[in-house]
């Protein structure tokens, strides 16, 4: 039989939250994007790196957030701990390849089309794989040109984010990034889940894998704990104790960006 699938139990707080999630991932890993852009080579790869983690964490968060509020009438649903732990790797390796691209490559054409389709990929790649953890009595069905739109939406914005990223513009590019970020996420997301329908098997018994009270909230304590770590790394910015950024990178950033860098003034 069709079961009722309900992805709006708790009203607007779980997609409000999730959302939140996802802006701070994305504010803090665009923001260390924009910040390797002005270092130097050594400390390039260390914020690249951080900014990956800080978005695969966010989104894989701000997913499984949004899946609190998820319900099939009729099942109880557990998830498998395996691939649930899959789904995060998979979303901080292939956000960072993507992260590392643009990083590396500037913004021209190439490297932020690819790398922004990677991204979105590592976005929708998450989320699916997140969903196949999921175990109830049922089977789940997609409606295959809607998983298409969630994953254009995904790569889209994905890509439109680190355009804004790497414009090396200040903060207020940064926090307008990262809201087309958590836009991007959370519109895949619930659209993605519209494209799901549920078959319910109606057999009774526990489902194998664990409650979500068992595995999701220990796990995003980690996340959550690593998103305020990055967060403080990002306002304590290493380079207030190294110093001012290597003349020269700063000119080979700004040259990618379109700007020019203009001499630095002795203080006195």
């Amino acid at each position: 039989m069709q079961g009722t699938v309900d992805g709006f139990s708790y009203g607007l707080v779980t997609p409000l939250v999730a959302f939140f999630m996802a802006c701070l991932g994305g504010a803090l890993g665009l923001r260390c994007t924009t910040r390797s852009l002005l270092v130097t080579q050594s400390w390039r790869p260390g914020w690249l790196a951080l900014g990956s983690a800080a978005i695969g964490s966010g989104i894989w968060t701000m997913h499984f957030i949004a899946m609190m509020g998820f319900r099939v009438q009729g099942t109880p649903i557990h998830y498998d701990k395996l691939t649930t732990f899959a789904s995060l790797g998979v979303a901080i390796v292939m956000v960072g390849v993507g992260i590392f691209i643009v990083g590396y490559r500037g913004a021209t054409g190439t490297a932020l089309f690819t790398g922004g389709t990677v991204t979105g990929l590592g976005v929708a790649s998450m989320h699916y794989l997140g969903m196949a953890g999921m175990r109830l009595h049922g089977t789940l069905q997609y409606n295959t040109f809607t998983v298409g739109v969630s994953v254009v939406i995904a790569m889209a914005a994905a890509t439109t984010a680190l355009w804004a990223a790497v414009q090396v513009r200040g903060f207020i590019w940064s926090v307008g990034a990262s809201l087309v970020m958590g836009l991007a996420v959370t519109g895949m997301h619930y659209t993605g889940m519209a494209a799901l329908s549920v078959h319910a098997h109606g057999s009774g018994g526990t489902p194998a894998g664990d409650t979500p009270a068992e595995l999701l909230a220990p796990l995003m304590i980690g996340p959550l704990c690593f998103l305020l770590l990055a967060g403080v790394v990002v306002v304590f910015d290493p380079m207030m104790m190294t110093g001012r950024p290597d003349r020269r990178d700063a000119v080979e950033a700004a040259s990618r960006a379109g700007r020019t860098v203009r001499p630095l003034r002795r203080a006195g």
